[in-house]
């Protein structure tokens, strides 16, 4: 799992530009697939053939990131974000961008030494962060392949920490992704599944609203990850989500703005978990929701539940996780779609 979770995370594509990721993960899964194919949205969707009954494993492989929005006389770009950011946390951070070739740049902003007092006391927005790729003048950021509209991503790669944990950027939700292809292949389940490496997820749930519409299946489950609450400064969430506790059934999201998970759903998950004597801990979110948001509203309706990898530091380049939950995440849903039968039935 780690080989894996390393190549999809290093990997670059933000919201709108997934395709590096796309094919990562189309040679991961080809061989366990029956049929494979990319929708009009830009989804791959990945189908193992089997009973009526069918099921959608749904995770999305954006990244947020930023995209170039001007370039000045003298080389410097200045960049609009793409997704959800914490201002403070672009600052000073390598960055890749996709030009002729990949183009490396750092983001910048005026330094402390020029500022005045009144300056240093502000939060610096993303709007005076610019990127530096070296170049002299815009000509040569242009001779670069870059222009308005190249997306930017982070720059940062995979590296263990103690106690079987990991940090890396994009674990949101790139470990959610390596999740659902390890479960795709491990599940002996009877029915059709399809896996859904879905896009653009971080800017409005967009992926699963196209994909869900189109496979219509009797149940989902968004394989996500979500917010650790076991770090200094973090006890005023009121939460007991802990890395190592397991992986994380949703309950509620978004204060139930998002997704309120049926009971039927939750009973699965829940009963599949203790009768494998799998690890899991259960989330009620004010903020934040999933794919399974989508995928329960589309049509007439679809029962959709979430799985989520909890991780620290989330939207930022340093995510940590601890790989026994993600073999917890792994086995749970890999179990609950051989079990679907007893929960579930065709609707079409």
């Amino acid at each position: 799992m780690i080989e894996l979770i390393k190549k999809l995370s290093n990997a670059h594509g933000i919201s709108g530009f997934e395709e590096e990721l796309r094919e990562i993960i189309r040679g991961e899964v080809e061989s366990f697939a029956d049929q494979i194919r990319v929708d009009s949205m830009g989804n791959l969707i990945a189908t193992r053939n089997g009973s009526e009954l069918e099921i959608m494993l749904s995770a999305h492989m954006d990244e947020i990131g930023f995209i170039v929005k001007q370039i000045d006389d003298k080389g410097f770009i200045r960049i609009a974000p793409i997704g959800g950011w914490f201002s403070q946390i672009a600052l000073a951070q390598r960055v890749v961008l996709y030009g002729k070739q990949k183009v490396y740049g750092v983001i910048g902003c005026k330094p402390p030494h020029l500022m005045k007092d009144e300056e240093r006391k502000k939060a610096i927005e993303i709007s005076d962060m610019f990127v530096d790729v070296g170049a002299k003048s815009k000509q040569d950021v242009f001779n670069l392949g870059i222009n308005i509209g190249t997306p930017v991503a982070l720059d940062r790669e995979v590296v263990m920490l103690a106690n079987n944990r990991i940090t890396g950027k994009a674990f949101d939700n790139r470990v959610g992704v390596a999740v659902a292809i390890e479960a795709f292949k491990r599940s002996k389940s009877r029915e059709t599944i399809h896996l859904v490496a879905t896009v653009q997820e971080e800017v409005g749930l967009k992926g699963a609203k196209t994909s869900a519409f189109s496979i219509e299946p009797d149940v989902a489950i968004a394989v996500d990850s979500c917010v650790s609450v076991d770090f200094p400064g973090s006890e005023s969430a009121h939460m007991d989500i802990a890395l190592g506790k397991g992986a994380v059934i949703t309950i509620v999201d978004a204060s139930g703005r998002g997704l309120i998970v049926s009971q039927t759903v939750l009973r699965w998950l829940k009963e599949t978990a203790e009768k494998f004597k799998i690890p899991y801990q259960l989330e009620v979110a004010e903020g934040g929701t999933t794919d399974a948001t989508a995928i329960n509203l589309t049509k007439a309706g679809i029962p959709a539940g979430v799985v989520s990898v909890p991780a620290r530091y989330i939207h930022s380049p340093v995510e940590v996780v601890d790989l026994s939950d993600v073999e917890s995440a792994v086995e749970l849903i890999a179990r609950a779609s051989e079990n679907a039968r007893e929960y579930f039935e065709v609707k079409k």
